[in-house]
């Protein structure tokens, strides 16, 4: 016999009328395999007489959240509205009324997940994620249920589609930042105010909460560091490709024993690594564990399909798991265990580019200076000749983040130095 599940959706924007679509369109074959009939009791919207992009039947839209949280019948709320506030709200609202949530908001499971969780906990409900990180790739559920036999020492990824579109337009139409994005703009990859992405900010959130699960502490966004993809240039990319490079807005996570780091920032990685191939609004993240070795899962980051699919399997899940709803299994408060070390001074490679004087002895006072703060060079590209100001490019081996940062402002004092132009660093390995 089948086991009707009344749902209330907060939002019908992309993400709202892919899950109803999906609901819709394979209820039959849900309750086929699963036993369960999805069914959508009331979507909370601002405006309830707006046409819609799907077909509503009639009283299941409203414009108060008190008809879904108060509404004894609905037992899981699905939330998909972005942003902290005032998600944060009606999220608590909903679990403290023993409401299950199911969450695409990585913002405010970034910056609240603690405080979410205890009340979960307390209420004996369950509080669902998958959709927050990755769109339609499963890798939440993949390092929760898949992984648990490994300790996972590396996570690296592209997680924000709108950046990937961006760097892949650049790089394979050698177009400007700014003309991508206005592309980006127009065909709805990017927002009209693009802040979120094009500065980190989404991939921060989301590192944060995948690194917190692989590492089982809680990584905090404060522990995140972040630069966005803004002072990119199409010289830096065509001088990373002469070197064998592609660049692409990395999210990094590396766990040493109780030393961790956590970066998202544009990366050079080499042209045949698997993230290379990965372009326009495409997602994928790169695992290492100690059994399973490499992985590496690969999809649609976002749009209202796969978004809606991963929101419809915790639906799913969170029906199955009732009376036994899974909670985290590490320190989970606003600030991390102090068992932990966050590394802020991690190594890797750098590749900089320099604007200098065409004149004798200037490469060698600044691979000089280099090697006064430990750092050694890989390779050397000068451009021009006999010209007032050449671009000079430096790929360094290996060195830590702060020596490289002090050798770079040692350099720029210099007289020959016309400009720093850009310090972008680099992932050789897998």
């Amino acid at each position: 016999m089948a086991e009707e599940i009344k749902i209330g959706l907060l939002g019908l924007g992309n993400v709202g009328t892919g899950v109803y679509k999906i609901l819709l369109e394979n209820g039959r074959e849900i309750f086929h395999r699963e036993g369960l009939e999805l069914k959508v009791e009331k979507i909370l919207v601002k405006n309830v007489g707006r046409k819609r992009a799907v077909n509503i039947e009639q009283g299941i839209l409203t414009d108060s959240i008190d008809d879904i949280t108060d509404n004894p019948e609905i037992s899981i709320v699905a939330e998909f509205m972005g942003g902290v506030d005032p998600a944060r709200e009606y999220i608590l609202k909903a679990l403290k009324n023993k409401k299950t949530v199911v969450t695409a908001n990585k913002e405010v499971m970034a910056k609240h997940w603690h405080e979410l969780e205890r009340v979960a906990g307390e209420n004996g409900v369950g509080l669902y994620y998958e959709a927050s990180v990755a769109g339609g790739i499963p890798v939440i559920n993949c390092v929760r249920e898949s992984l648990q036999a490994n300790k996972i020492d590396k996570i690296m990824g592209i997680i924000n589609g709108t950046t990937n579109y961006i760097l892949t337009k650049m790089s394979d139409d050698g177009r400007a930042f700014n003309d991508v994005l206005a592309d980006a703009q127009r065909l709805g990859y990017a927002e009209p105010d693009p802040t979120a992405d094009i500065e980190a900010y989404d991939a921060m959130y989301k590192l944060s909460i995948l690194s917190s699960i692989a590492f089982h502490t809680r990584v905090h966004i404060d522990n995140v560091y972040r630069e966005g993809i803004t002072g990119i240039t199409v010289d830096d990319i065509n001088y990373g490709k002469e070197l064998g490079y592609a660049i692409r807005l990395l999210a990094i996570a590396k766990k040493r024993g109780k030393a961790i780091e956590t970066r998202v920032h544009p990366t050079f990685i080499p042209l045949n690594h698997p993230l290379a191939a990965v372009k326009d609004s495409f997602n994928a993240v790169f695992i290492n564990g100690d059994a399973v070795g490499d992985l590496m899962l690969y999809g649609r980051g976002a749009g209202d399909m796969p978004t809606g699919s991963a929101i419809v399997s915790d639906i799913i899940a969170a029906c199955r798991n009732r009376g036994r709803h899974r909670y985290s299994t590490f320190y989970n408060e606003s600030v991390a265990s102090e068992d932990i070390v966050f590394d802020n001074n991690w190594e890797t490679e750098f590749f900089v580019r320099l604007t200098v004087e065409d004149r004798p002895g200037v490469l060698a006072r600044i691979a000089g200076i280099f090697g006064k703060y430990g750092v050694s060079i890989a390779s050397v590209i000068q451009k021009g000749h006999n010209m007032k100001e050449v671009p000079l490019i430096f790929v360094t081996h290996k060195a830590k983040e702060l020596s490289l940062k002090n050798a770079v402002a040692d350099i720029a004092l210099g007289a020959d130095v016309v400009r720093v132009e850009n310090v972008i660093r680099v992932e050789s390995g897998t």
